[in-house]
């Protein structure tokens, strides 16, 4: 799976994934009335608005970018209807050919790990017939329960050409309490990065291997750090824009050819509208708000990397 992402890095020549983490309090007016007009004002009419504000996202920026990253929690706060629209969004954004990287964060054991990572990435028999769960392409993964909680996503990477990116080194202000924890003079994450090389070498797809890393953007100098540790890992960095992240900051997460990381942006993207940079859309057109953030974080990032 990790060769069909850098593919379509390659072709749109953006080494960039936009995080579809919608809020109701991101979305137009305009969006909401119809939808709460259609459905109610419920948890229904809100994960229809959701599911219309991702759309029209979408539908602007799937010539732009290569990936897309939908986070569960957005949806599963509306309960069932909110993972109704999770399912929509992905399904779209396949049909797109875009590829998804279901943020779910998930780390478990045995078969709970397994059922998770099938519902997720894999398919379940049900009388001879096989059928999907969500089904994207790629899914984030907690490594803190250790080999048993990871293991079980890299058989179903394997078995359905599938992919991981696991939790090294995020992107938030308190990642440290535990992260940057020492451990016979080395932190903590050094360690997890090492050992996400190693779980790599059960699922290599050419030069990158599909079980990736999460390192966020706000600590370019660890980044710089775990990318030599991980050489066969492709990073997912979070915390670009909105969290704080440049592009000159993202220069030693990238190998020297301008692969080896995919920079996500989530807020910065999907409520451009809202930002006093992009005022001229501040009358709701979120697609336009969204592919002029994108063209200008390509920009950012190309332009740092050399890509």
């Amino acid at each position: 799976m990790i060769s069909k992402l850098i593919d379509k890095i390659q072709k749109t020549g953006a080494p960039i994934v936009v995080g579809l983490d919608p809020k109701l309090s991101y979305i137009p007016g305009r969006i909401l009335d119809r939808c709460f007009g259609e459905k109610g004002k419920n948890p229904e009419g809100a994960a229809e608005a959701l599911w219309q504000f991702n759309k029209e996202i979408v539908d602007s920026v799937c010539d732009l970018v290569p990936a897309v990253k939908p986070q569960i929690a957005m949806y599963e706060e509306l309960g069932i209807p909110g993972l109704i629209a999770f399912k929509k969004t992905v399904d779209y954004c396949r049909e797109k050919g875009l590829i998804v990287i279901g943020d779910v964060k998930r780390g478990d054991i045995g078969s709970t790990s397994e059922s998770y990572a099938v519902g997720h990435l894999g398919s379940v028999e049900i009388d001879g017939q096989k059928y999907s769960g969500f089904d994207e392409d790629f899914a984030t993964v907690n490594p803190y329960l250790g080999s048993d909680g990871v293991k079980p996503f890299i058989d179903v990477c394997n078995r359905e050409d599938k992919g991981i990116f696991v939790l090294v080194k995020t992107s938030n202000p308190s990642s440290g309490e535990f992260q940057d924890r020492l451990i016979d003079g080395r932190p903590l994450y050094e360690i997890v990065g090492e050992q996400v090389e190693k779980w790599g070498q059960m699922s290599m797809d050419g030069s990158y291997s599909n079980v990736g890393a999460v390192v966020g953007a706000t600590y370019p100098e660890m980044g710089k750090v775990l990318r030599s540790v991980m050489p066969h890992a492709f990073i997912l960095v979070p915390g670009y824009g909105a969290q704080g992240g440049k592009g000159k900051d993202l220069v030693h997460f990238f190998d020297k050819d301008g692969l080896g990381a995919i920079v996500n942006s989530s807020r910065g993207i999907i409520a451009a509208w809202k930002s006093a940079s992009y005022s001229e859309f501040s009358d709701g057109r979120v697609g336009d708000a969204a592919r002029a953030a994108v063209l200008d974080m390509k920009k950012d990032i190309c332009d740092a990397i050399n890509f």
